[in-house]
């Protein structure tokens, strides 16, 4: 999906594909190459071909045959595809062996809840009373990465489970973490894939022998693998702003990853309680500007650094086009532009005093009975001192009061000077009286 800056189209030039792709599961390519094909983002057959080197690189042999045959208009495959499905058969009746002892007892359920019960589901009673040795614990490790490759990912979440739980190895119960989590992402499990990040980012954390390097990368993909819950889980922007904007995080997105800042801006901008973030994030986008700017980016600049409402305003088209063909974005789309809209006219109305009604409205590219009917309800979302004066036409803005935060900052910001003056006159005072005293 190579193409020259100078001849790709806007949605190619902003495309991201090939950026995230390195930190994500190759299975979870699969669905974002369907999106950039639905959205005729590429050739469709430059496309099929980079889903077939995606798939032929797992278990999924038949659909990468499909394909093949499809892109070819032939009935007939290369010899390699035909060696790679025999050798997938034979892998499967192989490992079928080696884990049937330990598979006839993770698939009943009952019994698992019954031994986990009491406290008994681990390697050391399960080999003293059912002959399952580590060499069983293993080959289930190995199952569950083979039907995985093959597609069937509600399996492998099932079997990862009591694989997590019989393993005495951590390094294979954090890589099963990490299958269970892409499972549940490929099936749209959106609860159980929230759970699987939040146990995830734990563990990262806890792993204190990790090399610093080593904990970089694993935070990096965790927060490539959270994009999916943007969108998708009710708390996912909120979630996706306090992971990426945490100390930890954010330094792993200015070190290796500065593209993600498209994703946290949108989540900030989307989520009202993360307005607080705002000035921060238009500080840090600032500093990797030479890293990576989009037109997102640039938006939260134009608007917040240089107070150029008129710019940030036609930006709002490029904006819209980015995130419609973002594969994680494309359903943020109205939300962002509402949110948008809503903090330019919020900032436009902090330093103006009288707004005219169609000057707006023309910006709005709306009607002007529509426009007055936004500009009342984004009054009353901002919560600005303003009333519209329909007819002269114009939004006339009050003083606007700052919030309790700030009115306690100038309260007291000048009482220590004022207490040491008060303090100086009193002394002066006394040692007026003592002199006259005296005298």
């Amino acid at each position: 999906m190579a193409e020259d800056e100078s001849s790709a189209s806007p949605a190619q030039r902003y495309d991201l594909t090939q950026t995230v792709g390195p930190y994500l599961d190759r299975h979870m390519l699969v669905p974002l190459l369907d999106f950039l094909r639905e959205k005729k983002t590429y050739p469709a057959d430059e496309l099929d071909r980079g889903k077939l080197q995606v798939l032929f690189r797992t278990n999924m042999v038949d659909l990468a045959m499909d394909i093949y045959k499809a892109l070819h208009a032939t009935a007939d495959v290369p010899q390699n595809m035909s060696d790679r499905r025999e050798e997938v058969v034979g892998l499967m009746a192989q490992l079928s062996d080696e884990v049937q002892p330990i598979l006839e007892l993770v698939q009943d359920a009952g019994r698992v809840h019954d031994l986990q019960r009491e406290k008994l589901f681990n390697q050391s009673f399960l080999q003293e009373q059912h002959a399952i040795t580590p060499t069983h614990v293993k080959a289930l490790q190995r199952y569950a990465k083979f039907v995985y490759d093959c597609g069937d990912y509600g399996n492998a979440s099932n079997l990862l489970v009591p694989f997590r739980l019989l393993t005495t190895n951590p390094e294979d119960a954090f890589s099963a973490q990490w299958g269970k989590l892409a499972c549940e992402i490929l099936m749209t499990n959106w609860d159980q894939a929230f759970e699987d990040i939040n146990a995830l980012k734990e563990a990262i954390e806890a792993r204190g022998n990790t090399p610093a390097i080593m904990q970089l990368q694993q935070r990096a993909w965790l927060m490539h693998w959270s994009l999916f819950l943007l969108g998708n889980h009710p708390n996912g922007r909120n979630f996706v702003a306090e992971l990426f904007f945490s100390d930890r995080y954010l330094n792993a997105i200015q070190t290796t990853c500065p593209h993600l800042l498209r994703y946290l801006a949108v989540a900030v901008l989307t989520t009202p309680r993360r307005r607080g973030m705002l000035k921060e994030l238009v500080r840090v986008i600032s500093m990797e500007r030479h890293a990576f700017s989009d037109p997102i980016t640039q938006f939260l600049e134009d608007l917040y650094k240089k107070a150029d409402f008129e710019q940030a305003q036609q930006r709002l088209q490029e904006c819209a086009a980015v995130l419609d063909n973002d594969f994680f974005l494309c359903n943020s789309e109205q939300d962002f532009l509402k949110s948008a809209r809503l903090y330019i006219f919020e900032n436009y109305c902090r330093i103006h005093e009288r707004i005219d009604l169609s000057m707006l409205a023309k910006k709005l590219n709306m009607e002007h009975i529509a426009a007055e009917k936004w500009i009342v309800k984004m009054v009353s979302d901002a919560q600005l001192n303003a009333k519209i004066d329909s007819q002269s036409g114009h939004v006339i803005l009050g003083v606007q009061p700052p919030d309790v935060y700030q009115q306690v900052i100038e309260k007291t910001k000048g009482l220590s000077f004022r207490s040491y003056v008060l303090a100086q006159n009193i002394e002066k005072r006394s040692l007026s009286l003592a002199a006259s005293m005296a005298s």
